[in-house]
C-alpha cells in the first residue's frame, strides 16, 4: 500500500484541493447522509473476529500453519488451520481456517509488505481494467472496471482458494464463510468474497469485512458489490489509504463504511451510502496520518508485520 500512500500525500501539492475525490472532478456525488453512532460493543460483535483474523494474516506461513503466532493466534480461541497459499511477496499470503467459535470457514488475506518490492507492485498498478467476466459471469455487460493490480493479485490464488473453501465447507458442514483482510488484503477480500458467494450454495452465508480498504473499482463495481456481495469496512480517522485511488480517476467505494472518529478506540459511526463525506471521504488532505492505517483500530488491534510476534509460543 506504500505506493497508494505516496499518491495520497502528493495530491495536496499537485491539486491544491481540500477534500479527497469530491472536488476533484468526480462524476459521482458523494453521499451526505447523517452518520449513526455505534458503541464499542456493537463494533466488537460484528468486527472483532474478522479484525483478529486479518491481523494473523501478517504472520509468517509456518507460524500460521502450526497456529503458533503468539497473541494474535491465542486471542481467537479454537481455530483449526486448513490451507494457505501465496509467497508473502508478489502473491500475498492467504490462509483458510475453521473458526470453531463462530462455526465458519474463514479466509484472511495479507496486506502489503512495505519492505517487499514485489508486494508493493500489486498496489502500484492502479489503472482501471475490465473485470474478468469469466470469473464473474453475472457482471457481463455492466461496464464494471476494477483496479488492475488488485485483480491480478486476486487471480493468482483464486482457483486454489475456492477449492480450499469448498472442501472446508464439505468437511466441516458449516454454513458460513467469513472473508477478511487489511489494506491490500481488504481489497483482494472484496473480490474473493464476491467470487466465493457466486460459487457456493445460496444457503451458505458469505460475509466480507475489510480494514483500511482502498477503493477497488469504478461506480459500477461499487454498485455490483452493494447488490451482490455487500462489504463492511472500517476506516480509521485520517488514514489516507481509503481515499486512494482518488475518485477523480473514476474510483468509487461501495457502501458499508464504519468510521473511527478519534483515537479513543471507543468512538465509531456508521456511514450511509457510498463515500460519505461525513466519514473518510471528508478527510482533509492536509491532515493525513499514515500511522492511522496500521492502527490501533479498537481493542488495541493493529495491523502489519510488527503486530505479529512471529513464531511466539
Amino acid at each position: 500500500m506504500l505506493s497508494l500512500i505516496c499518491l495520497a500525500t502528493l495530491l495536496p501539492s499537485v491539486l491544491s484541493a481540500p477534500i479527497f475525490g469530491l472536488s476533484l472532478g468526480s462524476d459521482t456525488e458523494a453521499a451526505t447522509g447523517a452518520t449513526t453512532a455505534l458503541s464499542l460493543a456493537d463494533v466488537e460483535t460484528s468486527l472483532s473476529r474478522p479484525a483478529k483474523f486479518a491481523r494473523v494474516a501478517y504472520c509468517s506461513t509456518p507460524s500460521i500453519t502450526s497456529w503458533t503466532c503468539g497473541e494474535p493466534c491465542k486471542s481467537l480461541g479454537q481455530v483449526k488451520f486448513l490451507q494457505s497459499g501465496g509467497d508473502e511477496g508478489l502473491i500475498p499470503l492467504y490462509f483458510i481456517a475453521h473458526d470453531l467459535t463462530d462455526e465458519s470457514i474463514v479466509v484472511a488475506h495479507e496486506g502489503t509488505d512495505s519492505k517487499n518490492i514485489l508486494s508493493i507492485l500489486n498496489d502500484a498498478k492502479f489503472g482501471l481494467v475490465d473485470l474478468n467476466v469469466t470469473r464473474f459471469p453475472e457482471s457481463a455487460g455492466k461496464g464494471i472496471k476494477v483496479h488492475s493490480g488488485f485483480q491480478q493479485t486476486f487471480e493468482r490464488t483464486a482457483d486454489g482458494l475456492l477449492a480450499g473453501v469448498l472442501k472446508g465447507l464439505e468437511d466441516t458442514g458449516v454454513k458460513k464463510v467469513s472473508v477478511t483482510g487489511h489494506s491490500l488484503g481488504a481489497a483482494v477480500a472484496t473480490m474473493t468474497g464476491a467470487f466465493i458467494k457466486s460459487k457456493v450454495d445460496p444457503s451458505v452465508e458469505v460475509t466480507v469485512t475489510g480494514f483500511g480498504l482502498p477503493r477497488g473499482g469504478n461506480q459500477e463495481w461499487a454498485d455490483f458489490l452493494d447488490q451482490n456481495s455487500p462489504v463492511t469496512f472500517m476506516t480509521n480517522q485520517n488514514d489516507p489509504v481509503p481515499n486512494v485511488p482518488p475518485r477523480f480517476l473514476g474510483f468509487q467505494h461501495s457502501g458499508g463504511e464504519v468510521h473511527i472518529v478519534d483515537d479513543s478506540q471507543n468512538n465509531f459511526v456508521e456511514c450511509p451510502g457510498q463515500d460519505n463525506e461525513n466519514c473518510a471521504q471528508g478527510n482533509s488532505l492536509l491532515k493525513t496520518s499514515v500511522s492511522n492505517h496500521k492502527g490501533p483500530y479498537f481493542d488495541d488491534i493493529s495491523f502489519g508485520h510488527s503486530a505479529c510476534p512471529d513464531g511466539a509460543a
